[in-house]
């Protein structure tokens, strides 16, 4: 599974390609889903583009990539997205519009009681278990753990050199994970070095502007869909080395 993340906290210092509206967003979602994507992640976004979970905003996404692609979509739910535990698991009841699954920082407060809203609610968990923090530790004691639809493992080392060795430590902080399945992804420089370490464990992976605003050559990148196409080519070549 190649799961593409459209736009992050990104904005629009970004570049015009990073897509902040529900429209632009639904664009991009269906042009990575042409090139091989499987899966959406997307962070709703005010007016301004600020990362928001107002249910106004989440429905408003939701409902415009769902008129153009037909694969889950899932949102965040981060801490910068609406600061407060409490003020977060409120926003999850609030939604009117569901996602299929929305991803849950482990390491961050209130990380449990928003897991279990969401599960209330019918929604998948991704849990992310960011390297460099105590999520891994976390997750291992949590009672919801075997209860999530899949763990993202994500590597916040952004060095191209050290990335590939940040996320062999962090999967193996992770264990067994519960038994569930672990989607394994890097963030800029790391992208492309643990993107290829995903394809060579046979691991699922992302892909997208959120990551990386740039091809392994270093070129930026002009779309979602030109990052997944790559994505596709350099994971299959991890995999199956000739």
């Amino acid at each position: 599974m190649v799961q593409v993340c459209l736009n992050g906290a990104r904005g629009a210092r970004d570049g015009v390609g990073v897509p902040l509206s529900p429209g632009a967003a639904a664009g991009s979602a269906a042009g990575a889903v042409g090139a091989g994507a499987s899966d959406v992640h997307v962070h709703p976004k005010t007016p301004c583009g600020q990362d928001t979970l107002s249910a106004r905003a989440v429905a408003a996404v939701l409902d415009a990539i769902r008129a153009r692609v037909d694969v889950p979509v899932g949102v965040t739910t981060g801490a910068w997205a609406e600061p407060g535990p409490a003020a977060r698991v409120e926003r999850v009841r609030s939604w009117t519009v569901l996602p299929d699954h929305a991803s849950v920082n482990w390491h961050e407060p209130g990380a449990e009681e928003l897991a279990a809203a969401l599960l209330d609610r019918g929604i998948g968990v991704e849990a992310g278990i960011w390297s460099g923090t105590d999520g891994a530790a976390r997750f291992a004691a949590s009672p919801l753990g075997p209860r999530v639809l899949r763990v993202l493992a994500e590597v916040t080392d952004p060095s191209p050199g050290t990335a590939e060795r940040s996320a062999l430590a962090l999967l193996a902080g992770l264990g067994t994970a519960h038994g569930v399945p672990v989607l394994l992804h890097g963030e800029e420089g790391g992208t492309w070095p643990v993107l290829r370490l995903a394809g060579r464990l046979g691991l699922a992976t992302r892909i997208g502007l959120e990551d990386t605003l740039v091809l392994p050559d270093g070129e930026r990148a002009v779309s979602n869909a030109q990052l997944v196409a790559e994505g596709l080519v350099q994971y299959e070549a991890a995999r199956h080395p000739s």
